[in-house]
């Protein structure tokens, strides 16, 4: 028999009260890809939210993001995005130039830590 489940969990907690989210990639429930980049971020935010949700919680719960990006060159349109979604303070975050993701559509994957346990400024303040 065939073990065809995935190597990794969409979420985990840790003892250190987080929440770590896989990385998540610009596909739908039916398995499209939009084309551009503003759509393709709004939809994986839509994704890390529904996974945040199921844990009681929302991005102002989120401390930290990891970016991986194709093409460089589609950061300010990400950013925009990023600006009206993510609340403030605003979490950590690293960005990545990727070659290539396991979608070949896909120009972005974003995976993001959050703390459980509430959300909001009792959760972390943004520092000078």
């Amino acid at each position: 028999m065939t073990d065809d489940s995935p190597v990794f969990s969409p979420t985990r907690s840790a003892t250190a009260n987080l929440l770590f989210v896989s990385g998540q990639l610009p596909i739908d429930a039916d398995g499209r890809v939009p084309d551009d980049i503003d759509a393709q971020t709004r939809l994986v935010l839509a994704n890390i939210a529904t996974h945040l949700d199921a844990h009681g919680l929302d991005f102002g719960a989120v401390v930290k993001v990891t970016y991986f990006l194709r093409d460089i060159g589609d950061l300010e349109a990400v950013r925009a995005v990023l600006r009206e979604v993510l609340p403030r303070p605003r979490p950590a975050a690293s960005l990545v130039e990727v070659s290539a993701l396991v979608n070949p559509k896909c120009r972005l994957e974003i995976d993001a830590i959050a703390q459980l346990g509430g959300s909001g400024p009792m959760l972390a303040r943004e520092l000078p």
